[in-house]
């Protein structure tokens, strides 16, 4: 059978500290998939690793081809924790959007209407034209997640998509997610709470120090997550990229 993402005995090590440990996940298409763990377990660093923005050792393959320039990178979109530093060029949240279209640098025909219905699914149409600096940290995050929508993408990669968003959003996001993955799309979704999720999700993977230490039905959530005082931090982070994910990086 096809998969969407395979990931065999990875391990990844950044600066100087190993941060995953012969990880091993295989996600099909129309799957739904969270990856749990408790701070510093390693979540974003594997999606990262998955998506060849970090080093690593050990196998992957995006729809059976492995990791490299052959990758079918069209068919993925990725949703980070932030948007990438600024370049000190005024960006508006509709040009960002518009990135999700890049094909070998040019913009496919109807991208203004694409990347409005996009972020119009997300609450943000009205911010369009509006350059991305100016957007509050919630703001920011929903126009990365129409990026990546905007891509009709068949493997749709999430790090904590929901960080800053108000509870209507999050239930139009949801929805928009639960029709892709009936439609055949393959999800991958970093999460601290998996209440929003938890109608759509089939599988949970639990990392712990860098290991997975569970592959199966989705855990009960532990009280702490709920609390004011849990600390949603993450400190592995790639120092090579400190602001995220290159918009070439997902280019044709």
């Amino acid at each position: 059978m096809t998969t969407a993402l395979r990931t065999e005995h990875l391990d990844v090590v950044l600066g100087g500290s190993r941060i995953l440990t012969d990880v091993s996940l295989t996600v099909r298409p129309g799957e739904v998939v969270a990856l749990l763990g408790a701070n510093g377990s390693g979540k974003s660093t594997l999606v990262r690793a998955a998506l060849g923005v970090v080093p690593s050792s050990g196998a992957v393959t995006l729809f059976d081809t492995p990791l490299g320039p052959r990758a079918p990178w069209h068919r993925i979109g990725y949703v980070p924790q932030r948007l990438p530093g600024s370049t000190g060029v005024p960006t508006t949240a509709s040009e960002v959007v518009r990135a999700g279209l890049l094909s070998r640098r040019r913009l496919r025909p109807a991208s203004r209407r694409q990347a409005l219905a996009a972020l119009d699914a997300v609450g943000v149409a009205g911010r369009a034209n509006q350059p991305v600096q100016e957007l509050s940290g919630g703001q920011q995050q929903r126009v990365l997640i129409a990026r990546a929508l905007i891509r009709r993408p068949d493997l749709l990669v999430l790090d904590e998509p929901t960080t800053g968003i108000d509870l209507g959003t999050i239930a139009t996001f949801v929805a928009t997610i639960d029709q892709m993955r009936r439609s055949g799309t393959a999800v991958v979704v970093v999460l601290h709470e998996t209440e929003a999720f938890a109608s759509m999700l089939d599988r949970a993977v639990v990392l712990r120090h860098g290991r997975v230490v569970h592959d199966g039905p989705p855990p009960p959530a532990r009280g702490e997550h709920a609390g004011p005082l849990h600390e949603h931090a993450h400190p592995h982070q790639d120092p090579s990229r400190p602001g995220g994910l290159d918009l070439e990086v997902l280019g044709e």
